[in-house]
């Protein structure tokens, strides 16, 4: 018995040498850097154990901060200092950076029309910007989604940039798979339309990333419809304008920046 449970032990070992190292450090890394994020980012957290009585601005800028930090500067450090990957290798360089921009060329638009037509809502004005104050004041604005911004950043590199690439070593384009995985999981509390979506639209993103050998393309796919709803809702809200016209699209800028 001895004899075969030293066997086992030397099999698993000899197993586990074969792993590509790159690959099981990436994947342990992003389970644990989400942990993190989701134990200490939240502002709740802030709130309460890190500034409690602070603004609201600061308890968004806590949240989106640390999304950014445990999503893409720590994922990059690591990728970069541990195993020597250069940025072109682990999606920061340019990539396709024409493929790239047409398909932003294409789709951008659309999100800038439909999110227009969906500012004019009010359940849409209701909700944003989440941080009322953005919505009065244009400092607090550029403030806010700027750091917003960096929030999307670190989201779409921990899976589309350091998952993906980070794994790409052992999985080759089976890795735009591996990455989806967890994303979609994260959707479980949707809308079950949402949820399964997020299973085509993990694949979807994560080969126009592999395709386009640079994760950026992901960031104003993902969060343009966000940046740009906060940018029409603060509109309608400085100027009072309805209605979803060229009229009421002038009046708006007039009203916002001439108030």
């Amino acid at each position: 018995m001895i004899d075969r449970l030293r066997r086992e032990v030397r099999a698993a070992l000899d197993a586990a040498r074969r792993l590509d190292r790159q690959m099981v450090v990436v994947l342990v890394a992003a389970v644990a850097l989400f942990f993190l994020q989701y134990q200490i980012g939240g502002r709740d957290f802030f709130e309460e154990h890190v500034a409690p009585g602070s603004s609201a601005l600061a308890s968004w800028a806590w949240w989106f901060g640390l999304q950014g930090i445990t999503g893409f500067v720590l994922p990059v450090l690591l990728l970069v200092l541990g195993f020597r990957r250069r940025p072109a290798e682990i999606g920061l360089g340019l990539g396709d950076w024409r493929l790239a921009g047409l398909i932003a060329a294409v789709y951008l638009p659309f999100v800038v029309v439909g999110t227009w037509v969906l500012s004019d809502g009010a359940d849409f004005q209701a909700q944003y910007p989440h941080l009322e104050e953005a919505a009065h004041d244009w400092g607090v604005f550029l403030l806010y989604e700027a750091l917003f911004l960096f929030y999307w950043i670190g989201w779409e590199y921990l899976w589309r940039g350091f998952v993906l690439f980070g794994t790409a070593p052992a999985f080759g384009a089976g890795a735009i798979v591996v990455q989806m995985v967890p994303f979609a999981l994260l959707h479980a509390d949707k809308p079950a339309a949402e949820a399964y979506l997020s299973i085509l639209g993990g694949l979807a993103l994560g080969a126009l990333v592999w395709r386009c050998r640079s994760f950026w393309i992901a960031v104003p796919i993902h969060a343009a419809q966000m940046l740009a709803l906060d940018f029409w809702c603060t509109l309608r809200a400085r100027s009072g304008v309805s209605g979803v016209g060229l009229d009421a699209l002038a009046e708006a800028f007039r009203g916002a920046y001439g108030g």
